[in-house]
């Protein structure tokens, strides 16, 4: 579609490098002290290339539109200056009745963020709360899957920025418990996702609710029809950026391809997974996941699997081993692996190339979070060596590309980075 091509045309443009951005601070981009303070806490001390090129834009109060997969800053990019931009909404001339509204019990919420998944709004409400209550502001989470009555009881009290889903944001505001007409600021993150996931219509039900001539900050790893078409509806001449490190030349993850016999493929699983350091594996099924982590746990090696089938509890507790090391592999489909969010992940394998070009960037960026270095290494039986090369070109990555067999000394090189 040209309209495709036009916007990915202009991220290209606007891509911004670490070298730019060297020796800028948060509070040079316009953010206050104690924001600033708190992203120091939070581990940021200095602006990442897109927190740089997003935020001053941001408190201008303009449309942004971002193309980054997870782990690029995006989180502090739309939140850092969101928190910023509602204090000085908040304290501007205003009818005094409305300004009476902010202070209400049960006041309406001013800013919106969307996410496809749970994990992802729990997540961002990490990073976003503790800067938002930095400045005497307060956040919610609204998802699906848990009950009603702790989220309706934060609305009732009154809250400034709701962190959600789509399905239960859109619930709550068409059964009128959930008041979005004061919403100025609306960000929709990883919006191709939410669109894979058919949230395309009820996202933009969602933005009709919002107030008219609100700002809106999307940020998307790819750029399909059904995010076009969100663009072209509601972002008025967007401020476009991509991630700096989303193009190959400036990217801290390295991809390589092990070719292999399919009857060596477990064995070199299990060599590469042997290493130090947490481990994401990619499998396509569910049972091959299953097979796979117990494969794992019979050579040694603590792993876990997580996938569509289990249920959030069992999910969540799976994710919660491998953050605090109990076990050392995660091994996921796809479907699962969207909630997965843990920083320090070096080594991401995938055991299963998956069928399509954007599987493999979400899972690729699974690793390389913040700028770290990480490594994606791809198995590939030698008769799938054709179509994989033709899902790299899709998704434009270069991969080094090496023959193996079991007990190589670069496949325990690989294993030890």
């Amino acid at each position: 579609m040209q309209h495709d091509d036009v916007v990915l045309e202009r991220l290209t443009a606007q891509a911004v490098t670490a070298g730019e951005v060297d020796g800028t601070s948060f509070a040079e981009l316009g953010l206050g002290q104690n924001i600033v303070r708190v992203l120091a806490e939070l581990g940021a001390a200095s602006p990442f290339p897109i927190q740089a090129a997003t935020i001053p834009d941001v408190l201008a109060g303009r449309d942004v539109l971002g193309r980054g997969r997870t782990g690029s800053g995006k989180t502090i990019a739309f939140g850092a200056p969101l928190v910023e931009r509602l204090l000085k909404l908040n304290a501007a001339p205003a009818k005094s009745a409305d300004k009476g509204a902010r202070r209400e019990f049960g006041r309406a919420p001013r800013a919106l963020i969307l996410a496809p998944t749970r994990e992802l709004a729990l997540q961002i409400d990490r990073t976003v709360q503790p800067i938002a209550q930095s400045v005497g502001l307060f956040t919610t989470q609204i998802y699906g899957g848990v009950p009603y009555a702790r989220q309706l009881g934060a609305l009732q009290r009154g809250v400034d920025i709701v962190i959600g889903t789509p399905g239960r944001v859109g619930d709550l505001a068409a059964q009128g418990r959930l008041d979005l007409s004061k919403t100025v600021i609306t960000v929709l993150d990883e919006a191709d996702h939410m669109c894979e996931l058919g949230f395309a219509e009820p996202v933009q039900e969602i933005l009709d609710r919002t107030a008219q001539g609100g700002q809106k900050l999307l940020f998307s790893a790819t750029l399909d029809k059904g995010v076009a078409d969100i663009v072209e509806k509601y972002l008025v001449d967007p401020a476009v950026f991509e991630v700096a490190g989303e193009d190959q030349a400036s990217s801290t993850i390295d991809h390589q391809v092990l070719l292999l016999d399919q009857r060596d493929k477990q064995q070199v699983l299990i060599e590469l997974a042997s290493g130090p350091g947490r481990k994401l594996v990619f499998a396509r099924t569910r049972a091959f996941a299953e097979q796979l982590a117990d494969l794992l746990d019979d050579a040694g090696i603590r792993a876990e699997s997580i996938h569509g089938d289990l249920n959030q509890s069992r999910r969540t507790r799976a994710l919660e081993k491998l953050t605090s090391g109990r076990v050392d592999v995660l091994v996921a489909t796809d479907v699962a692996a969207r909630g997965i969010h843990v920083d320090d992940i070096a080594l991401v394998i995938q055991a299963d190339a998956p069928d399509e070009y954007k599987a493999y960037l979400h899972r690729s960026g699974r690793t390389g979070r913040a700028g770290k270095e990480g490594t994606v290494v791809t198995l590939v039986p030698r008769n799938r060596r054709r179509r994989t090369e033709e899902l790299l070109a899709r998704a434009e990555i270069e991969a080094n590309w090496t023959s193996v067999v079991p007990g190589d000394a670069f496949i325990e090189e690989l294993a030890n980075r």
